[in-house]
């Protein structure tokens, strides 16, 4: 299986970019301006990692000012967010719309392609973070390890171990199907409309495991209600409290266990350039701000600012590499 979310790499762009090390097109003062309050759409439910993390610049954009016209979040999680693509491909030409995505932005195209959306076609604004995915236990449980863990789901069996994700065919069932096929396990996906939902079933025993992102669970795991197992990333990637949690790799099991989320933002196609020199001036603030560089730190976020067609390449390689892993697990044809 290859690695997904590693094509930063391969576009010569490095992870860990340092503020002053990227070139925007939206360092000047923009000629355009919103003359309404602008739609920030979120293609997933509320109280999931994208969900947390628009809300957060939404409140960084309006704290320090960085608009006259304010960003309104809303929420399109439907379909695994083929209710916010169909929505913003609806907006096309439209200047006060953007959109917080997540991998879904490829999934979902390739799973439902009815919805006739193609990626390549929307605005790229800018790329934040990626996201990343630790492998969550409720705490009151004996289990420690990841073996504690296969051993665990391959007693319950199949029908009896359930997973909590985040839709059918997107990022969380990847992430598990990732797990089952490397260590030969079967589990019940349930799928939930959001992160956050997720979360909160796991602690209140209503499921037996997540692949929850950082910003979902820390919550739960500051006050020990629980346990993170093992990180879907490379050694060293993460910084902070979530550094501490050991790689799949660290514990023994190969390299290949990496995924991660893009956390991006577009707008629809065919606007103005100087429209979309303004939404990237107004990133571009908010990527270079102590409180973003802080929360990135203390949610597991990996920086990553790319914007532009580099953006774009980035979307459409990462959506090839997610059409191999769903025809390898069965989700299309």
């Amino acid at each position: 299986m290859k690695k997904l979310g590693v094509s930063l790499l391969s576009l010569g762009v490095a992870a860990g970019v340092g503020l002053g090390s990227f070139v925007t097109t939206g360092s000047a003062q923009a000629a355009w301006e919103p003359k309404k309050p602008i739609e920030f759409v979120i293609m997933a439910g509320k109280g999931g990692g994208a969900d947390k993390l628009a809300r957060f610049i939404q409140s960084l954009i309006e704290k320090n000012k960085l608009s006259p016209k304010p960003f309104i979040p809303v929420n399109k999680g439907g379909g695994s967010g083929a209710e916010a693509l169909t929505y913003l491909k609806s907006k096309s030409g439209d200047p006060h719309v953007v959109m917080a995505t997540l991998n879904s932005l490829y999934t979902t195209p390739l799973r439902q392609p009815g919805l006739g959306v193609d990626i390549a076609t929307f605005t790229p604004i800018t790329r934040m973070a990626e996201d990343t995915f630790q492998l969550w236990v409720n705490s009151e449980t004996s289990i420690k390890t990841v073996d504690d863990y296969v051993a665990a789901v391959k007693k319950a069996g199949p029908a009896a171990w359930k997973m909590g994700g985040t839709g059918k065919g997107a990022e969380d069932s990847l992430v598990t199907a990732m797990l089952e096929k490397k260590f030969g396990i079967k589990m019940t996906y349930i799928p939930y409309k959001g992160g956050g939902t997720v979360a909160k079933e796991l602690v209140g025993n209503q499921i037996n495991s997540t692949v929850n992102n950082p910003s979902e669970q820390v919550g739960f795991w500051d006050a020990g209600r629980s346990r993170p197992l093992a990180s879907f990333t490379p050694k060293g990637k993460i910084t902070g409290k979530f550094g501490a949690i050991p790689t799949f790799a660290e514990l023994g099991y190969g390299d290949d266990m990496v995924y991660y989320m893009q956390r991006s933002v577009i707008a629809p196609s065919d606007i103005d350039d100087e429209v979309r020199d303004f939404y990237v001036g107004v990133f571009e603030k908010v990527y270079k701000s102590d409180e973003w560089q802080n929360y990135m730190k203390s949610k597991g976020l990996i920086p990553g600012w790319l914007t532009g067609k580099a953006l774009t390449d980035y979307f459409v390689e990462e959506q090839a590499k997610h059409k191999e892993l769903l025809m390898a697990t069965g989700d299309i044809k």
